[in-house]
């Protein structure tokens, strides 16, 4: 990475955080010190404790900050007062795409909630469950009409936010599947594990829009 000498903080800052992302993804919180990150970004090590005063504030920063990016996308991507099977695939397509970009910082933030102090770890713990309150209540509203069929809500919640996030382990752009295939595979997929069927459901939200930097709990 290019030298940042002469950048402004903010600049600074967001290099810190895209290196510490990267390095965290190949080597693991543990194994990373704060001394190759300062030379991964090309600052002396003292100068990263301006902007993070502890190693752990600047993993909890990456984790809180890959919640909120999440939370953000589906806010924006949320269709207004749509069907339940469109809320649904809007979700999955969110999702899918979200990570996709996304694929080192959601590693970290899998990864190393062990590496959180209680409270910390609680913080992110409770944006999680944020996040899948939104397709529970998908889910429990389309069993309530008679779209669905779940008998476990929130198990079957957990186990879609397994199977889309698991993506990240094995996608790679320009191999055999595109990312449109991908999600159009995984919709089919969910509408049959929720006891709907597809027809009709198209996957139009990630195709058509970008993303900006916007153990016992589920993958995210």
């Amino acid at each position: 990475m290019a030298r940042t000498t002469g950048s402004d903080g903010e600049k600074t800052e967001a290099a810190v955080r895209e290196a510490a992302v990267n390095l965290i993804a190949r080597l693991g919180y543990e194994a990373m010190s704060m001394r190759q990150l300062a030379a991964e970004v090309g600052v002396q090590a003292a100068a990263l404790y301006r902007y993070f005063p502890t190693k752990e504030d600047l993993l909890f920063t990456l984790m809180r900050e890959h919640m909120e990016g999440l939370i953000e996308a589906w806010d924006a991507a949320r269709p207004a007062a749509a069907d339940p099977a469109t809320r649904l695939a809007a979700y999955v397509e969110n999702h899918i795409a979200f990570h996709i970009e996304r694929r080192h910082s959601t590693h970290v933030s899998n990864m190393e909630l062990r590496s959180l102090s209680h409270d910390r770890l609680t913080q992110i713990l409770k944006q999680r469950t944020a996040y899948e309150k939104e397709l529970r209540a998908i889910l429990r509203d389309g069993s309530e009409v008679g779209v669905f069929s779940v008998d476990d809500t929130g198990l079957t919640a957990m186990a879609l936010i397994q199977m889309m996030t698991g993506v990240i382990v094995w996608f790679r752009p320009g191999e055999r599947l595109s990312i449109s295939e991908v999600t159009a595979t995984y919709l089919s997929m969910t509408m049959r594990l929720v006891g709907a069927k597809a027809h009709g459901v198209t996957t139009t939200y990630s195709a058509a829009r970008p993303f900006g930097r916007t153990k016992d709990a589920a993958a995210f």
